[in-house]
């Protein structure tokens, strides 16, 4: 892989990452209603569904989901379940009665990193997707083990920057908001987008 591969390849992913989707979503919404930490804790769970995806991918289920209905049905619907289910969840959600700066427990770090997981997890186009994406920036002549830890490690340190840093940054804003009382729209919002976003999951199609 030349600089030049690198560098495209850089450049497509930074734009891939600041497209929002679910996990900024997520990430946004946990930093409103529960801090920052918890937010970060989230991201984590992201960024290791991301890097499971890469090695599926990698490692041919792609070529699984490609070829069969069945199998990529089963998961796009549980995936969507759980999207649709958070969704509800963050609708319900009031504004937060706690210290939003306060450091999490063990339970609750292992609860948003598992969030984090499952909605980093719930699409199986990602799957799809990094199968048709990595190749094109792979030199076949060249060992391909070392240019995919180059290209998976470049994509999980700029995921985890992209969702820290906006995690931060809403978390900062989330006591003026709070104060100025619009958390349960914000909250009703999201839940609404999560929703809409699992309904559209529902939708898609392997070659669409």
């Amino acid at each position: 892989m030349t600089l030049s591969t690198y560098l495209l390849y850089l450049a497509a992913v930074t734009l891939l990452i600041l497209t929002p989707g679910p996990t900024m979503l997520m990430c946004m919404t946990n930093a409103l209603n529960h801090g920052a930490r918890r937010a970060m804790g989230s991201a984590a769970g992201a960024v290791t569904a991301v890097l499971g995806v890469m090695l599926l991918s990698a490692m041919g289920l792609g070529a699984l989901l490609a070829a069969s209905e069945t199998a990529f049905t089963t998961v796009k619907i549980l995936g969507a379940s759980y999207l649709i289910w958070l969704g509800i969840k963050t609708w319900r959600s009031a504004a937060p009665a706690i210290n939003l700066h306060g450091k999490p427990g063990a339970g609750a770090r292992r609860s948003f990193y598992l969030q984090g997981l499952m909605v980093g997890a719930s699409n199986p186009k990602a799957v799809l997707f990094f199968a048709a994406f990595f190749p094109q920036f792979l030199n076949p002549e060249a060992p391909i083990a070392p240019q995919f830890a180059i290209l998976a490690l470049t994509f999980v340190a700029l995921e985890f920057s992209t969702l820290s840093l906006c995690s931060v940054a809403v978390a900062r804003l989330a006591p003026l908001i709070e104060s100025s009382g619009p958390v349960r729209l914000i909250n009703r919002v999201c839940g609404g987008l999560f929703t809409a976003l699992g309904a559209a999951l529902l939708l898609t199609r392997r070659h669409a």
